[in-house]
């Protein structure tokens, strides 16, 4: 079995070269590699059974190299980041490791490569989650009232409300909870489909907008339910996007 190696840390690299050979001492390495750009020109004019890819290489991420080149080589990925290793793991890649690199696990993955060799692995997938990472969003939020604990789904939200140092959570009953968030984390973790900051200190669910008026050429004032404490007016600079967001 020929492999290539594809990792930027030398003693990484080492290690995962000692390994190979005590597991399996007929495995030739034909080539040991640290960068994208490297490892595309090798690949340009030479194969190997098996590629050990690392996914943070010298000059870039190693998902680069699908971007440049069709690999039809399989390849096991290695990584110290969980994140990125499931990634590769859920679209067709043989397997990945994690480090420090376990004997057995090792082992267990060139058992998997030589049953699994001749099926073909469709890294156009790779490319594509790369390139358009699905992000989630907050689903549910604890909050305390009194003495209970309750967790609340977004679809019980109506909006959230900054006031002087603190975030409330306003339920569509009504209720006010402190949240431990600033407005602006929250604008990174809802969905933006459902939620839209109408200004500094309202972010709003779409299901709670009751009513849309004008109070000037460029400026609108919102009325949610359950109604706010004060006024809502989404500013001249917000507005145009206010109006996309209603539209979608």
């Amino acid at each position: 079995m020929k492999v290539i190696l594809v990792e930027d840390e030398k003693h990484a690299r080492d290690n995962l070269e000692h390994l190979l050979l005590q597991i399996a001492p007929n495995i030739e390495i034909l080539a040991k590699l640290e960068s994208v750009k490297r490892t595309v020109e090798w690949l340009q004019n030479n194969q190997a059974d098996l590629i050990f890819l690392d996914i943070h290489l010298a000059d870039d991420l190693s998902f680069k190299i699908f971007e440049q080149i069709k690999v039809t080589t399989p390849v096991i990925f290695t990584t110290a980041y969980d994140k990125y290793a499931l990634k590769a793991f859920k679209v067709n890649s043989i397997d990945y490791l994690l480090k420090p690199i376990d004997e057995e696990e090792l082992a267990a993955s060139i058992e998997k490569f030589k049953t699994t060799q001749a099926a073909a692995v469709d890294y156009t997938q790779l490319q594509s989650l790369i390139n358009n990472p699905k992000k989630t969003y907050q689903q549910r939020f604890l909050v305390t009232r009194r003495d209970k604990i309750m967790s609340l789904t977004v679809d019980q939200i109506a909006f959230f409300e900054g006031e002087d140092r603190y975030v409330y959570l306003i339920n569509k009953e009504g209720n006010r909870f402190i949240v431990d968030y600033k407005l602006s984390d929250l604008e990174d973790i809802l969905d933006p489909k459902i939620f839209f900051r109408l200004n500094r200190s309202f972010i709003a669910h779409f299901e709670a907008i009751d009513s849309i008026s004008s109070v000037s050429k460029s400026r609108l004032k919102v009325d949610l339910k359950p109604k706010a404490r004060r006024d809502i007016v989404v500013s001249s600079a917000n507005t145009k996007h206010f109006k996309a967001w209603l539209n979608k």
